[in-house]
Formats: C-alpha cells, structure tokens, sequence
C-alpha cells in the first residue's frame, strides 16, 4: 500500500535524509540502479514541486537519467540498514546488480517507469524538466578545488543538476 504524501510538508524530513544519503533510482530497459546521493533539494520553480538532484558525468546512472527522463527518490523513514546506502554509493551498476546485492524490494511506481524501494519508503517519483552540466569556472576556486580535481589527463568529472517535477510523493506502507 502507498500512503499519499505532500513532499512540501515533508521537506525537513527529506533534507536530512538528503544530507545523510539517499537513493536515487532509475531503470532503463530492464535494468534498474539505485545510486545513493547527498546532494539534492527541494524547489518550487515553474509552478511545481521540484527535486535537483546532482549526478556526475561518469556515473552509470547518469545514462538512465538521460536515456529515461525519470527517477525515484528513495528515502529512509526510521532505522534502516545503512549497508544499503554504503552498497549503492560505492559500486558501480555497470558491475554488479545492486538492486540484488543489497537485497532490495522494488515497488510498482504510480506515474513513471522508475520503481521505489521499499527498504527506503518514503518515496519521489521524478520526471526530469530541465538539466545543466555545472560550469566548473563559475564556482568559487576553493570549492572547485575540493569537490572538482583535476585527474591525471586533467579532466574534470562536474555533475549535471537535474530539475526534476515530483509527480508522485507516498510512503510505502
């Protein structure tokens, strides 16, 4: 059962989790990815509730996002297995199955292809209105430096902010 929810009346809920780790998940075909992010908001622009979540250019996840269009956001509502969010954040898609690995329950979503997650119940089904790739050389030299080193070749790996309607927010009961 999913228990309809406004994403606005929870966003303090929704922030921390963000801070602490939250899954994002996408599916493609039939492949389906969590990644675990702490970057990520809440915003109202064009009318409608938004959630921004931030992917780098190199992550396998990031090819769903802009294969698809869509994602779930899958948060934590009380104690939960944070092995579930070390797991997803620290392995790759391309090669392991992690929706298997971490042993997950996927949910039918509502609105979109994406499903939840019922580990982490308290759910947001996103589809992507607007993304941008972050311009290194806008952001402030510190913080380019800390969160953007160059590699080897000299390469930068920014993220793409992905501007996101909720059309769907339920807590997976």
């Amino acid at each position: 059962m999913k228990r309809t929810i406004d994403p606005l009346a929870h966003a303090s809920e929704i922030m921390k989790a963000v801070e602490n780790g939250v899954l994002i998940t996408a599916k493609k075909d039939s492949r389906v990815n969590p990644m675990t992010v702490s970057w990520g908001g809440l915003a109202i622009e064009w009318g409608k509730p938004l959630f921004i979540a931030f992917v780098r250019k190199t992550r396998y996840t990031k090819e769903f996002l802009d294969a698809t269009g869509e994602f779930t956001v899958n948060l934590p509502q009380g104690a939960f297995d944070k092995k579930i969010t070390a797991l997803c954040g620290s392995k790759s898609g391309r090669d392991i199955d992690k929706v298997k690995a971490a042993g997950l329950t996927l949910e039918e979503p509502l609105e979109i292809n994406a499903p939840g997650i019922r580990e982490l119940p308290l759910t947001l089904e996103c589809r992507i209105l607007h993304a941008c790739e972050q311009d290194i050389d806008t952001i402030d030299g510190p913080s380019a430096e800390r969160w953007y080193p160059s590699d080897e070749t000299g390469e930068r790996n920014p993220h793409t902010a992905y501007y996101a309607e909720i059309v769907a927010a339920y807590v997976i009961e």
